[in-house]
């Protein structure tokens, strides 16, 4: 009896607080509060990419001939991560909605691959370092599906895509920033300890890696679970976050109308909606395969190492601007597969201008178009958010499913930049472009298909005799 007393004298005050606030002002008021913890993912974002990247930085000190590696092996060791986050996102996502803690499980995959990342400076040989990618690949597994899962645990549907590049612009700006840091790195510790060559870059291994397990222990202190289960929100905050989710038609994450996880693996295998996301991001992974040689491409124009990692920076700043304007436009609109189209259509314009001629300014401009490929990833994923929006369970085995498995792309794409195809890489170029036809294509048949079920929906509603005989939440309508 204490305890329901208790819950009704609680609903009593959430009641009484908002009859004297407007509920507006309340609501800017949380997602303000929001926004201040989810904007340490930039720097969670940020030490992910740059732990990924600074392989491809060693690669221009001379990685590949101190290691004496032949053939394939460089993009096998490329690769290799992605075979940890194939095989383990969709488990790791899984038991992310069982745990409801993402404040803690990402944070404790970041302590584990800023290990990794320490302990591949110190591999000697091919194998050791093979191993090292391939460990690092299974720790970095729950991060980017349990953020994607998170974000979309806390933000409507309108403002997704604005606040998933605020979060996760750190992926762009970590490939400016780590370019920097590598750069000064290189320039500045040679010879220390009697390092030389890309032994180096061992120190850029040990900084960065040490530096991501302090961020990683900070992050427990700082990141949101989910509105239900959040300590430093206020009864007040926590209904308000709550029901303004449940109003624009997203599932419970509590309480008796909550999926198990079960469910949401086997209603995520059996939508189609899922398989044909994650073939079209199979294949866009494939076209947006350059992003990993970057450092690579920009060398082909003929500058020495620093200047080389100097020069990659500007085109990710302009990603990063490209990102927020695409999205922003995207939230307002609320739009999606335009604002993918038409950043599909700068890169494939970047691809074409490098195919066809061998202009050092031509192909520094092109490096610009192929980085605003970066806004439509943004808007896609929030696109994705949204259209699985209504089943929590569902929807985080359906990012967890598209993002693990579209890895498969990466894969397939570290083969198609061989050093014998360089400096042109005219071959590669035109893979990606045709790559990046075929994803365009798929996502603008779903555009097509949600676009007929938003006319469905709204002739249901129309004819519906009874409110309750209505499958879809009323005003509920999927952002195409």
């Amino acid at each position: 009896m204490t305890a329901l007393s208790d819950a009704k004298s609680e609903a009593a005050d959430v009641s009484s607080d908002l009859s004297n606030h407007s509920r507006d002002d309340l609501e800017r008021r949380l997602v303000r509060k929001i926004d201040l913890h989810m904007s340490a993912i930039v720097l969670l974002y940020a030490m992910s990419n740059i732990d990924r990247a600074n392989i491809s930085t060693a690669r221009l000190a001379g990685f590949e001939q101190d290691l004496h590696l032949q053939g394939s092996q460089y993009a096998t060791i490329l690769s290799i991560v992605n075979v940890g986050t194939i095989v383990m996102q969709v488990p790791a996502n899984m038991f992310l909605h069982w745990l409801e803690r993402p404040a803690i499980l990402i944070p404790c995959s970041m302590m584990m691959w800023g290990v990794i990342s320490v302990l591949t400076g110190a591999a000697q040989n091919y194998t050791e370092v093979l191993l090292a990618r391939l460990l690092l690949g299974f720790a970095e597994a729950p991060f980017f599906p349990g953020i994607i899962f998170l974000i979309s645990g806390w933000y409507k549907r309108d403002e997704l895509a604005m606040r998933a590049t605020l979060v996760i612009c750190g992926s762009v700006f970590s490939s400016g920033l780590g370019t920097l840091f590598a750069s000064g790195v290189l320039a500045g510790m040679r010879g220390v300890l009697g390092q030389a060559s890309w032994r180096r870059e061992t120190w850029l291994f040990y900084i960065e890696g040490s530096v991501t397990v302090i961020v990683a222990i900070c992050a427990m202190f700082i990141l949101p679970s989910f509105p239900h289960n959040t300590r430093w929100l206020t009864p007040e905050e926590r209904s308000l976050a709550i029901s303004r989710l449940a109003d624009d038609g997203y599932g419970r994450m509590d309480g008796p109308g909550k999926q198990t996880t079960m469910q949401g693996l086997r209603h995520a295998l059996s939508d189609w909606k899922v398989w044909w996301f994650t073939v079209a991001l199979i294949v866009d992974h494939i076209a947006l395969s350059y992003a990993m040689y970057f450092p690579t491409l920009v060398a082909t124009m003929g500058y020495d190492t620093t200047v080389t990692l100097l020069l990659t920076t500007p085109p990710s700043v302009l990603g990063i601007i490209g990102a927020f304007v695409f999205s922003r436009l995207s939230d307002h609109t609320h739009k999606r597969f335009i604002y993918i189209f038409a950043s599909n259509a700068f890169a494939a314009l970047g691809f074409t201008v490098s195919m066809c001629t061998m202009s050092t300014v031509a192909r520094y401009a092109s490096m610009f178009l192929m980085a605003i490929s970066g806004a439509g990833q943004m808007v896609l994923w929030a696109w994705i958010k949204t259209t699985f929006a209504r089943e929590p369970a569902k929807r985080a085995v359906a990012i967890a499913m598209i993002s693990g498995v579209s890895a498969v792309g990466s894969i397939g794409g570290s083969y198609i930049w061989p050093l014998n195809w360089g400096p042109t890489y005219r071959y590669s170029y035109a893979i990606c472009f045709a790559a990046l036809g075929v994803t365009t294509a798929m996502l603008g048949v779903m555009h097509l298909h949600l676009k007929r079920v938003n006319e469905q929906i709204e002739i249901n509603e129309r004819n519906a005799q009874d409110i309750n005989d209505l499958q879809d939440p009323v005003g509920f309508r999927y952002l195409v």
